[in-house]
This record gives structure tokens, sequence and C-alpha cells, in this order.
């Protein structure tokens, strides 16, 4: 697709020329003063080249990394005319690039516009700098690459939970074995997933639409796909469309089904995505979200809000009933288990960053694999074979670990801080932050 363009004046104008008119225009007379028409459009002119080199440069960085751009729905031929450059010569763009973002002028309404531009250039930067073999430990990574860095637990603060989880649990010894056997009462079977997976997902879609504006014409395909290192993805195509895989290498319990649906559809990840292009690309031609890389802040915000997301759509009641009441019997499973269910998730919801710690120690190489699988094991509870995937994730995504917990974290406490225990503002402002990204320093609650 196209992206709509707001300039008024010819777009061939040489890009230094109207950055250089634009940082006149900053430097002459009292910024906090109305600008001319003229000059508004001038800069944002100036701030819309810029966004455009960004773009292209994320697009040559994809050139090095085969899953680097996550998805990409702006002019078809910048990404055609995209050829591999040498990563020193990247380098020396992005610098130049952090350069004229540093000393660009902002309009009134742009100033997150120009904030999130450098942040995510910045990233991109250390991802080059990645590449071309620079050594991050786990923490300079994830703050480089994401804008956030994990707390810094230890086995300390998950002993109160496993000793919670050993009175809640069946049997006796160790926790593992008990916790599979109690969680194989609510896999749903493979031939009645898809069934499961559509109801949940057309709740969530319902619950969503109700509170959120989205585009007339978005859709969605699914599919279940093996063999891969996550447990679902969302391919987001452009013009509101996503393709939703769903892993069926392991079985997948009956709160799955609302996780992914919510995760990956709505208001997650397809929203999220739905919501950029309506209101940036298409709406304002802010060009540069019409790139997303992978490894970058929108990331943490895209992860965060896809699971805090489940939250806004499903209060706990409202999912217990939905799931007792529709999803249980689609499924063939007896509900009358389920309170105990989600008194078990509630309390593994306090081992989440045992996976941050597991990756940190594993990258920095505090401890071999053999002992980050124990670790997951242990205090993360997964079975062998899932930790053994779950290695898999962070070897290929390495610091991306964060997003998910940490990053519903941040939302979470960002989005409730300004709506309280008013469902319909959480509402809003969770469908606002989605429309208008910040990154995770740009979200911590002061």
């Amino acid at each position: 697709m196209k992206v709509l363009k707001r300039a008024k004046i010819p777009m061939k104008i040489n890009n230094c020329i109207v950055i250089a008119l634009a940082a006149i225009l900053f430097s002459c007379g009292d910024q906090s003063q109305s600008k001319t028409p003229e000059q508004q459009v001038i800069i944002e002119v100036a701030m819309n080249q810029l966004a455009e080199r960004y773009v292209k440069l994320a697009l040559l960085v994809g050139k090095h990394q085969d899953f680097y751009i996550d998805a990409y729905y702006g002019p078809s031929e910048w990404q055609e005319q995209a050829e591999k450059l040498s990563l020193k010569t990247l380098l020396v763009q992005a610098d130049d690039l952090l350069t004229d973002i540093v000393q660009a002028t902002a309009t009134a309404g742009e100033h997150l516009r120009k904030d999130m531009l450098l942040v995510q250039t910045r990233s991109v930067k250390a991802f080059i700098e990645q590449l071309n073999g620079k050594q991050f430990s786990f923490d300079q990574e994830s703050m480089a690459l994401y804008d956030a860095k994990s707390p810094n637990l230890t086995e300390t603060d998950f002993d109160k939970a496993l000793t919670e989880l050993d009175s809640l649990l069946p049997g006796h010894g160790d926790l593992n074995p008990r916790l599979v056997e109690f969680k194989a009462q609510f896999v749903v079977p493979l031939d009645k997933l898809n069934k499961v997976f559509v109801a949940a997902i057309e709740e969530s879609q319902k619950r969503t639409k109700a509170n959120i504006d989205l585009p007339e014409n978005e859709s969605f395909t699914i599919e279940y796909v093996n063999d891969k290192p996550w447990s679902g993805y969302n391919w987001y195509k452009g013009n509101s469309y996503s393709l939703i895989q769903v892993n069926t290498d392991f079985p997948i319990q009956i709160d799955r089904a609302i996780d992914l649906a919510s995760h990956e559809g709505y208001p997650g990840h397809h929203v999220f995505n739905s919501l950029m292009e309506k209101h940036l690309v298409n709406g304002k031609g802010w060009v540069e979200y019409s790139v997303y890389p992978l490894y970058s802040p929108l990331s943490l915000l895209a992860e965060g809000s896809a699971n805090y997301g489940i939250q806004v759509a499903f209060n706990h009641h409202d999912r217990i009933a939905f799931e007792k009441n529709v999803l249980f019997p689609l499924a063939g499973l007896d509900a009358s288990k389920v309170e105990t269910y989600y008194q078990v998730e509630a309390i593994l919801g306090k081992l989440t960053y045992a996976g941050n710690v597991a990756a940190k120690r594993y990258l920095d190489g505090q401890i071999d694999k053999q002992q980050a699988i124990d670790f997951l094991m242990k205090y993360a509870l997964s079975s062998e074979e899932k930790s053994l995937q779950r290695i898999g994730f962070i070897e290929r995504y390495r610091a991306y670990v964060i997003n998910y917990n940490l990053g519903q974290d941040l939302v979470k406490d960002y989005v409730e801080f300004r709506s309280g225990d008013d469902d319909n503002k959480r509402w809003q402002i969770f469908a606002d932050l989605l429309s208008n990204p910040k990154s995770a320093s740009m979200m911590v609650v002061r």
C-alpha cells in the first residue's frame, strides 16, 4: 500500500536543505510561539524525511538478519530497492540519522513522534553494533534494544511461590511432575482445538470491538503449525489483516485459548498493528510506523500490551464464567475444578520472571545449557521438553524475553495509574497507548 503524504510542498527538496531550514526556524525566536502554516509544513516535511531514512535503514538491517523485520507495509519500492550494504556503512547511516533527529524541530503535536523516532533509531544502531560483533551483557542488550531492564531477582524471590504450590497441588514430592499431572486434566483435545480457539477469539474480538474503534475491514486467518520456538505468533500483513499461527507441538491447556486469542488477536498484536496503521501511517502519514523491527522498543509495548490486554478484555469473573459455560463444554472437559486451576495459575504468575533469570545467566555465561534447563524446570515449572523449547527461544531471541513480563507490568502500571477501577477509562487509556506508542522509559509511573 502507499503511505499518505501530508506535506504540501514538493517532496523532491533536498533532505539537508529542509532539515537545515527547520533548524533555522527552531533557533530563531521563542520556541513557544506558534509557527506560521508555512513554517509548520517545513518542520513536518523535515520530520517525514527523517522517518523515511529510519524506515530505509531498518529495511537495510533486515538484509543481515532474516527475522529482524517482523512487519512492513510501507512503499513496496523501498523494500525492493534495499540492497545489502556493509555493517560499517549502516553504522555511519545510523549515526548521521541520530544526529539529525536530535537537531530536528518537532511541531507541538509531534514531540512524542520525535522521541520515539530517536529511541527506535538508537535501538537500530545497537542491533547493527551487535551484528558487527559488539558484545552486550543481557542487561546491556535489553536496555539498548528495548529501553528497559528486568529486575535483578534470585531463587529466594521464587521460593515462596513454590511453597504455595506445594500446599495446593495434589500429591507429594517434586512439583514439576505433579503440576504436569494436574494440568493434564485441562488439555484441549487436538480434534476440538479449532472450535475452542475460534470461540475464544470471537469472544475477545466482540469485547474489543465494543470498546475500541477498529477498521471495518480488519480480519485474520488462523493456522496450526509445528516445530516452532514459540507457542503463538501474529504475522501482521498490513491493511488490518493478520495471520495468526498456533503451535501445537505441546499440549494446550484450556486457559491458553483465551490467552492466545487475546495476545495474538484482540486486543493484542492484531489490534496494536491495526491501530498504528490506521491512526499513524494512514491517518498522519508517519511512515516510520509502517516498519516493525522485532528487536526494538516497540516490541516491549507490543508484547506487554498483548499480555495485559487479556486482563482488559476478560476480568477474573468474566473469564471463569466464559470458560465454564462455553470453552469447557466445547473441549469436552470437566469444569468442576476450574477455580482450583486458576488458583494454581495465579501462583505460577509469580514465577514468570524465572525465565528472565535463566536467560540472563545462560546468555551471560554464568550457567550452561543443562543448568538453564534445570533452573526452568525447578523455578518456572516447565517440563523438560518445554524447558528445552524455551532455551531454543532464548538462544534465538535473547533478551527479547523481558518484553512479555516486564512489558506487561509496565503497561499495567501505566494504564491503571491513569484509570483506577474505571473499566471504560481503562479501555480508553489502553487504546490510546496502542494508537500513540511509548517506549518503556516513557511509561514509567513516577
